[in-house]
């Protein structure tokens, strides 16, 4: 712990209000949220942390606060907060899903379709619906059920549908409005909770069918009661009161918290949402921010009810929510809260091995890889390669892992510019030098650790533009590999020496894996260059040929050698204008005369 630190914590208040925790880089990696900022920001530097928590505090460097006036404004700043700096450490609900709905258009012959966007244009909207699979299965039953028209723009002959009589067909045969009023009041009463008439009304029908030894129709309605059971019945958990709600358990161990909410729709279970992540605060604090993200940053459609374990402040997430929250003691509300901690416990128990794993492969991975080259943990690692042909199309590309893993939206790719030939060397400094360069302009953050696919004279490359042009001390290290182009060996320090890892180690599979990402991204972007320069022509070169006029031309003429021998009246019945046709010959015949001498 630095003094500045130990001279903050001495003066926090005992008041409410946010803290947020930097690194060196000044980047924030952690938001939280107290009752009293003076004893939840002193534990994270006093008395015995896990080792999940141990790794946040050996990465600060700085942290700042903000007192509020009560706990909720708290709350709510903590959820602004962690939106504005999108903090690793902190809980990332990066589902920024919206929910569907079944909707009745309000045009002269409504259609039924599925949507994620309610708009004010008077259409009757339903739902929503977690799962899009049953929003869907629900509009089949409809569509088998109701005679909406079924087609965007009205076509001059009626379809399969209308053959099926699953529509009236108002593109050839008049359908008045009462009779669309009557199907929209009918898909409307069935999807408010009126499947159960529909479906005894289709009984009655079935059996009178029956009656009069019309089998085949009697056959259409059974499947058609049987679609309804499938998709509207299919949930055992009901409650009767058919009120919307959302109910929340949660279970915690080794610093994990596993969350589960179950979505009750018309008093129906129809699905779930299970959240497992890494907690650093209280329990039942961090339960509460889970909640105010889950509906006000992650447009979760908030139910009538929210029911909530013991012991959790409903007051204050009612007051946060605007709903009715409720902690219920007994009956079958109690019952389906404890299913859900129960879920929420066996999930939790479930992951745990996946998780430990990963952490052996990520982070732990990181940690070790730290401590075999004598650094601080490498939690920010960039990765350089180069790919050409015989010196074509040179590029380069640029990785980042963050603690073992690949953070793809901070890749970069570059065109190689100021290099002739296939020099690797230069290719590595130009590449090094617009990178870093960049990075010291806009103040981005540097990595913990350079990794060069390459052996010492790319990494003596890159360490020219880092030391002696840039002023930069960042770890480098080089990657060499073996005549079957797998990973070798890896190099590091000044002059480069082997480092020995265990092939089987988990840090040897992570340079092994950061290779073969950067390897991949760059040959990727060296394709897709080669494959555009391979679609270039000749025509490319005159100014007033563009795409357009190319392959006029060249579906035309077939081929240059026909364009160059053409007269300038062939090419203006073309359309092309005559002092563009001008350039045209003249460029082309200019170019076979030299090409000839």
């Amino acid at each position: 712990m630095n003094e500045r630190i130990k001279e903050k914590l001495a003066v926090l208040p005992a008041q409410p209000g946010c803290y947020l925790m930097k690194d060196k880089h000044g980047t924030v990696i952690y938001v939280g949220k107290s009752k009293a900022l003076k004893n939840r920001v002193r534990s994270y530097f006093t008395g015995a942390n896990d080792q999940k928590t141990q790794r946040l505090v050996q990465e600060i460097t700085e942290f700042e606060y903000i007192v509020t006036s009560s706990e909720i404004e708290a709350l709510i700043l903590e959820m602004n907060l962690i939106k504005k700096y999108d903090p690793k450490y902190n809980v990332l609900l990066k589902d920024d899903k919206t929910y569907p709905y079944i909707k009745i258009t309000a045009e002269e012959h409504p259609r039924l379709i599925v949507t994620r966007k309610v708009n004010r244009d008077k259409a009757k909207y339903f739902g929503p619906y977690p799962n899009v699979i049953a929003a869907r299965e629900t509009k089949k039953l409809l569509d088998r059920l109701y005679p909406l028209r079924k087609c965007n723009k009205m076509p001059d002959r009626v379809c399969l549908y209308y053959h099926m009589n699953q529509c009236l067909g108002p593109c050839v045969y008049p359908v008045s409005q009462e009779t669309n009023k009557q199907i929209v009041q009918s898909i409307s009463s069935f999807l408010s909770g009126g499947h159960k008439e529909i479906k005894n009304e289709l009984k009655e029908k079935m059996y009178k069918a029956s009656e009069e030894l019309d089998f085949e129709r009697a056959k259409e309605l059974r499947d058609q009661i049987q679609h309804i059971d499938s998709v509207m019945e299919q949930q055992k958990m009901t409650l009767k009161d058919q009120i919307d709600r959302d109910i929340f358990g949660y279970s915690y161990d080794k610093g994990w918290m596993c969350v589960q909410v179950f979505f009750v729709r018309q008093g129906k279970l129809i699905e779930r949402d299970v959240s497992i992540f890494p907690f650093f605060d209280e329990p039942a604090d961090t339960f509460l921010s889970f909640i105010g993200r889950f509906y006000l940053h992650q447009n979760h459609p908030k139910p009538k009810q929210v029911l909530v374990p013991a012991p959790t402040d409903n007051d204050l997430l009612k007051e946060l929510l605007e709903v009715d929250v409720t902690v219920p003691y007994r009956g079958r509300k109690r019952e389906l809260v404890e299913l859900a901690e129960k879920n929420a416990e066996i999930a939790l128990e479930e992951k745990f091995s996946i998780i430990e794993k990963d952490e052996e492969r990520t982070i732990k991975a990181v940690e070790d890889l730290g401590d075999k080259l004598h650094i601080e943990t490498p939690h920010r690692i960039e990765a350089f390669d180069n790919s050409n042909i015989q010196g074509t199309d040179p590029v380069s590309a640029m990785i980042v892992f963050i603690d073992g893993k690949p953070d793809k939206k901070q890749y970069r790719k570059y065109k190689v510019k100021g290099v002739e030939g296939p020099d690797d060397y230069d290719t590595m400094r130009e590449v090094v030098r617009r990178r870093y360069t960049r990075v010291l302009k806009e103040g981005l953050p540097l990595p913990d650790l350079i990794v060069i696919d390459g052996g010492k004279g790319q990494m003596k490359a890159a360490s020219d533009v880092l030391e002696d042009e840039l002023g930069l001390d960042i770890p480098l290290c080089g990657l060499a590999k073996d005549d079957k182009h797998r990973t070798s060996e890896l190099l590091y320090g000044s002059p480069p020496i082997v480092v020995n890892l265990d092939r089987n180690s988990k840090e040897f599979y992570l340079i092994q894996r950061i290779q073969d990402e950067v390897h991949r991204f760059a040959i990727t972007f060296h394709r897709q260059l080669r494959g555009k320069s391979a679609f270039k022509s000749e025509l490319d070169n005159i100014p007033g040929v563009g795409e357009k006029r190319r392959r006029l031309l060249l579906r035309h003429f077939k081929s240059i050698t026909e364009i160059k021998n053409a007269e300038l009246d062939d090419l203006i019945k073309l359309g092309i204008p005559t002092g563009t046709g001008e350039a045209i010959l003249a460029h082309l015949n200019s170019n076979k005369t030299n090409q000839e001498d």
